[in-house]
């Protein structure tokens, strides 16, 4: 009877620790503050406004960040957006994933790359930081390099040594111009990852 009661008991807490294999964490990065609104760093920020708009959810604020709740095809997408600043974005991701009960493969960061042109899309399922400080930290929180990442080109034209003026730079009037169909494709990534998988999501969408 005592062993009874015991399995009982730990089968309840194992299955409260199992992950919603239908949740998923979309981490935006970025930095908060009125000065960063607009600047290429803040594209993962941009990229979750968008689809926060287009889809009428709202963002509160809450333990280490801002949170919007968005539903589709059966699956929840939390949409957060770090309040920690860049450098300490594995804060938060970490908080959120375990008290969510996310799986790592069911987080999808988004993040700014130099290396890639404007606009351009390439979606991975792993990889290093390759110099963001955001997913360095994330890295080092998280212990691992193995979750999916979507980087948005802001491309690197700039004058040597001005590299953090244009990171922290306004986009210019061509890319305000592109930005908005740029947006709609990331929105659509964010959806594709949930419902058609990462593999499908790479292969619609990568290059783009």
């Amino acid at each position: 009877m005592i062993k009874w009661i015991q399995e009982l008991f730990s089968s309840k807490k194992t299955e409260d620790n199992t992950p919603d294999m239908k949740k998923y964490l979309i981490v935006g990065l970025g930095n908060i503050g009125a000065e960063y609104v607009n600047t290429r760093h803040n594209i993962g920020f941009k990229v979750l406004d968008f689809l926060a708009k287009k889809e009428s959810v709202s963002f509160e604020t809450v333990k280490l960040g801002s949170l919007a709740e968005y539903k589709f095809k059966g699956r929840t997408f939390l949409l957060l957006k770090p309040n920690t600043y860049m450098n300490l974005s594995g804060k938060a991701v970490q908080y959120w994933m375990e008290k969510e009960k996310i799986a790592i493969e069911n987080i999808l960061v988004i993040t700014d790359d130099l290396n890639l042109s404007f606009g351009s899309i390439r979606i991975r399922p792993k990889g290093s930081d390759g110099g963001h400080n955001g997913l360095k930290n994330i890295n080092l929180v998280l212990n691992t390099q193995n979750y999916a990442r979507f980087r948005f080109g802001i491309s690197d034209e700039f004058k040597k040594g001005k590299q953090v003026d244009y990171v922290l730079g306004d986009w210019d009037d061509t890319e305000k111009t592109a930005l908005p169909e740029r947006l709609e494709i990331a929105s659509e990534i964010i959806k594709s990852f949930g419902t058609a998988g990462l593999e499908n999501t790479m292969t619609s969408f990568n290059g783009k």
